[in-house]
């Protein structure tokens, strides 16, 4: 019989970071007075999650690389919509971080490569130890590393296997990449082909599988029953290598840099003198301490 295979879990914090930001009220601070909201909302995140997993291997991957990552080299205007994190963002950012240290956590984070490379490579890393992956996010560029066993996971909104990818996004998970590179990402900047929506890709994949036999193949477009198709056809010529640099950009990194030595991410000791530091730093009420000190203790 097969052995069941270990589970690591993937979480990628900087989503959940900017959703306590935007939904905890501004209510506590830090000794110097700077807002510390997203702090206790990433806190009862983490915790929930260490809680209800209970997980024996885990990474926290953070992004670092706002706008130094290697696709920006590739082209200047990634995530250039975005507007930078606001000091008082920032400055949580590495409570955050800190946190999950205190914890025993391993924690992943690099100046050239995003948090779903280090996700990505993370989970590269040790599939051939026999384990499989729990992706913490909603992000819908990391249904690409979805494989048979593994799962996408967001608390309180459901998760989801490699099969259930289609469901939500149209295409199956190994064509995330390519679907992506040719109706683009709003959210990261990235135009995809001129005149080719969500749908369209969904239907030109559905055709062609990949989008190497879509450019290969692209004589064939025009004759589909999709409207504008000719016009499709034209533009996919046209933009041939736009396609292709736009999967360059939606294309999960495997091979980022990671800790020596951290994988297989198993949870480590915690540090009390600095939870307990970081507790009192940012008020945590009672009800918080109690749980960050169990959270502690590793996993039976």
């Amino acid at each position: 019989m097969t052995p069941a295979p270990k589970t690591l879990h993937l979480v990628d914090a900087s989503l959940f970071v900017f959703r306590a930001w935007h939904s905890m009220p501004d209510q506590w601070h830090d000794a110097d007075g700077w807002p510390v909201n997203a702090v206790h909302g990433f806190a009862r995140f983490l915790l929930e999650l260490l809680e209800r997993e209970r997980p024996k291997h885990i990474a926290i991957a953070f992004d670092e690389a706002l706008d130094s990552c290697f696709r920006n080299a590739l082209y200047p205007q990634y995530k250039a919509n975005r507007p930078p994190a606001p000091d008082e963002l920032k400055r949580q950012f590495g409570y955050c971080k800190a946190l999950c240290q205190a914890l025993g956590l391993a924690t992943l984070a690099h100046s050239e490569y995003e948090a779903d490379d280090l996700i990505g490579s993370a989970l590269h890393a040790v599939r051939g130890d026999g384990f499989r992956g729990v992706i913490v996010s909603a992000d819908k560029d990391l249904s690409q590393l979805l494989g048979e066993h593994d799962e996408q996971y967001d608390p309180g909104r459901g998760r989801w296997g490699r099969d259930g990818v289609k469901a939500r996004h149209g295409v199956r998970a190994e064509q995330i990449a390519d679907y992506l590179a040719l109706c683009g990402d709003a959210v990261d900047n990235i135009p995809g082909i001129t005149g080719i929506g969500a749908k369209s890709a969904a239907v030109l994949l559905a055709h062609f599988d990949t989008l190497d036999a879509l450019l290969e193949r692209n004589e064939e477009v025009a004759f589909l029953r999709i409207r504008g198709a000719a016009q499709m056809a034209v533009r996919l010529r046209e933009q041939r290598e736009h396609a292709l640099l736009w999967r360059q950009l939606t294309t999960i990194a495997l091979d980022a840099p990671l800790p020596e030595g951290a994988a297989p991410f198993a949870r480590g000791k915690a540090d009390p003198a600095m939870l307990d530091v970081l507790v009192e730093g940012v008020g945590f009420g009672n009800t918080t301490r109690k749980r960050l000190v169990e959270a502690a203790k590793p996993p039976p």
